[in-house]
């Protein structure tokens, strides 16, 4: 099996013998005929990826990789936070009528900074540290800005991102405060996986690890049972992930330079409930 699914398999595992459920609490979320959404969740679990043995993508059911790099485009490479510019639906339910989400995500790695060096969006800065200064331990992106949380229409959950070069290897720490391990974390866990193999490629660097921090891992009720039937499946090899080798520039990026050979998975699991 893949090192991705072992590693999925066993946080679900720890999660449904070891998790505390939060039936009984006021929670936020709920489903869509209105009964609250309770989850079972761990607290800050955290997994390791090395990318440079192979892609972590799920194996167990199949992971839409071409949506999930035009996501990661969206927010880093357009730095837009208008659904407009987005090829998928997923983010629709917060946007307003003219599609925006406010604040958020992209709009957040647009804003310019002075720095000694010069003005730059935060996704420059990432860029020219890996090129200029690629053993600095400052190299960080956070779009959790306080300043703008009450004009964002969600909170950022993967909310920042920690490069760190190792020898001729690009390292990164995602963290997440919060995740439907369901729906989102192998989503999650592909893109940014993705985005480390694109920032590697345009400075002159191997891929490392991606360590992936989540504060508040949890499983909704609803989720359990289709949890439980994808963690007993048998799960097949990783496939091998080939990037075009002409783009030496992040922002010449498309999701068309991105293929995954050999990728073969499980079913996939049809109209999962999401909890709003």
């Amino acid at each position: 099996m893949s090192k991705a699914d072992h590693t999925f398999i066993t946080m679900c595992s720890d999660i449904l013998e070891n998790g505390i459920s939060s039936e009984g609490e006021v929670v936020r979320a709920k489903w869509e005929d209105g009964i609250p959404a309770y989850t079972i969740k761990k607290f800050a679990v955290i997994n390791r990826y090395d990318l440079s043995e192979e892609f972590p993508i799920l194996t167990l059911r199949p992971t839409n990789l071409k949506a999930a790099i035009d996501e990661i485009l969206w927010i880093w490479q357009k730095k837009s936070n208008n659904v407009k510019d987005l090829n998928s639906g997923i983010w629709n339910s917060w946007a307003n009528e003219d599609g925006s989400i406010g604040k958020a995500y992209g709009y957040q790695l647009g804003i310019k900074h002075k720095y000694r060096e010069g003005e730059f969006d935060q996704v420059d800065r990432v860029l020219y540290d890996l090129k200029h200064n690629a053993y600095s331990r400052r190299i960080i992106v956070n779009m959790y800005n306080h300043n703008d949380l009450h004009e964002m229409h969600l909170y950022p959950c993967a909310y920042s991102m920690t490069f760190n070069v190792t020898g001729k290897k690009l390292n990164a720490i995602l963290n997440q405060r919060s995740q439907d391990i369901l729906v989102a974390n192998n989503w999650n866990v592909a893109q940014y996986a993705m985005l480390v193999h694109m920032f590697a490629q345009v400075s002159n660097l191997e891929v490392g690890e991606l360590v992936h921090v989540i504060a508040d891992a949890h499983i909704y009720d609803r989720h359990i049972p289709l949890i439980k039937e994808l963690i007993q499946r048998t799960p097949y090899p990783a496939p091998k992930l080939v990037i075009n080798p002409d783009k030496k520039n992040f922002y010449d990026f498309k999701v068309e330079d991105f293929l995954l050979e050999g990728y073969q998975a499980g079913q996939q699991i049809r109209n999962i409930p999401v909890a709003v």
